[in-house]
């Protein structure tokens, strides 16, 4: 056994063994540190809430938010509270390595995931990873986690909370008495030196708070849509066979071909729907989606009132006018071989014989009927 004096000269020759520490020290507004507490608190309907914690690197201006989980969408909504609650965005957030916000966790060239990088571009800041495995590069959060423990968890160990929303209003009065407490051997409190140092260095929140939106790659079909959801949505026909990025929100679908915004739509939730801008087809395809009856008898009246009333009579034969559009553009068409005259007349002919149809003006100018019905008629004589 050793003797108090031995095992401390050994500790000490076993110190000097150690790497290095270097002490740290953040420019004031330049990073906020973000994790989760190990504890979580217990809700009433049986599940438990994640504790998410930010610090300020300078101020050590400390921010406290439950959250469902540790999903991407969990730490994207505690980052976007702290940022509105500091009211002020630093240069850069460092989180650790977690899988739901760091794509690829490289040591050298880390990647963060599509949505987190969104996230920064909309807040105007970057998203720098701590080294893996190396707490030591984010103390200031590792220390505000243990105050959250110790001064906001422990508080609220046997506290009742109905939900998500009852935890965070119990830990807002608790996290405001906590910045506010004095340090121990600094001058001031998290929130005056957050005041007086962080606060002026940092920049400018945006008008809107971030919508949370995630990203899928999808590829153009033949018609020129394509499909989130079960929903189809139209992207210019030039990019038939392309593979976009899909940005969708709660409220909204983006489509980027290469970064660049090429199509954006209200997001729907109808199966099997479709949601296409007519900007988007090609030219024949927007016109067939332009016809309407009105738009064909408007046509024919630009040819004859004959016409128009034929086209008319025609489409009302069809239980669903859009039957007729075919037979209705046939005829229009025959003013471009016969001329607009001689078709308004056949239509005349086919109207008093009550022949509505497009074989039957067809066969009218074919025959020459209408020319006939134009010539000086011959009166009767009756036979001896």
């Amino acid at each position: 056994t050793l003797q108090y004096s031995q095992f401390c000269e050994r500790y000490h020759q076993y110190t000097r063994t150690l790497k290095r520490s270097m002490r740290q020290v953040h420019r004031a507004g330049e990073k906020l540190f973000v994790d989760y507490a190990g504890p979580t608190l217990a809700l009433d309907d049986g599940s438990r809430a994640s504790i998410f914690v930010s610090a300020m690197g300078a101020s050590h201006y400390t921010y406290a938010q439950a959250t469902a989980g540790q999903k991407t969408a969990d730490w994207i909504a505690g980052m976007a509270g702290a940022l509105h609650f500091m009211g002020a965005v630093p240069e850069l957030i460092v989180p650790d390595n977690p899988r739901a916000v760091i794509a690829v966790p490289d040591r050298y060239e880390p990647r963060v995931s599509d949505t987190v990088l969104d996230f920064a571009r909309h807040y105007g800041c970057s998203v720098l990873p701590a080294r893996p495995r190396t707490p030591q590069d984010k103390a200031s959060v590792e220390s505000a986690v243990q105050v959250v423990e110790r001064w906001i968890l422990a508080r609220l160990r046997h506290v009742r909370l109905s939900n998500l929303a009852a935890a965070n209003r119990a830990i807002r009065p608790l996290l405001a008495e906590l910045n506010d407490r004095p340090f121990q051997k600094l001058p001031g409190s998290r929130a005056s030196v957050f005041a007086t140092i962080d606060a002026p260095a940092m920049g400018a929140l945006p008008t809107a708070r971030y919508e949370y939106a995630r990203f899928k790659t999808v590829r153009v079909h033949v018609d020129y849509h394509v499909e989130i959801e079960a929903h189809r949505y139209s992207v210019p026909h030039a990019l038939v066979g392309q593979q976009l990025d899909a940005r969708i929100t709660a409220t909204a679908v983006e489509l980027l071909h290469r970064g660049r915004r090429v199509a954006a739509h209200a997001r729907s939730r109808q199966a099997g729907g479709y949601t296409t801008v007519d900007a988007h087809m090609p030219a024949a395809h927007r016109a067939h989606r332009q016809w309407t009856p009105r738009r064909l008898i408007d046509w024919g009246l630009t040819v004859g009132i004959a016409t128009g009333t034929l086209i008319g009579e025609l489409l009302a034969r069809y239980k669903h006018p859009e039957q007729g559009y075919r037979s209705c553009l046939g005829l229009l068409s025959l003013a471009k071989r016969h001329g607009k005259d001689r078709l308004e007349a056949a239509c005349a002919l086919a109207l008093s014989l009550q022949a509505c149809h497009y074989r039957t003006v067809r066969d009218i100018l074919a025959n020459g009927r209408d020319q006939l019905a134009d010539a000086p008629q011959t009166p009767w004589t009756s036979p001896e």
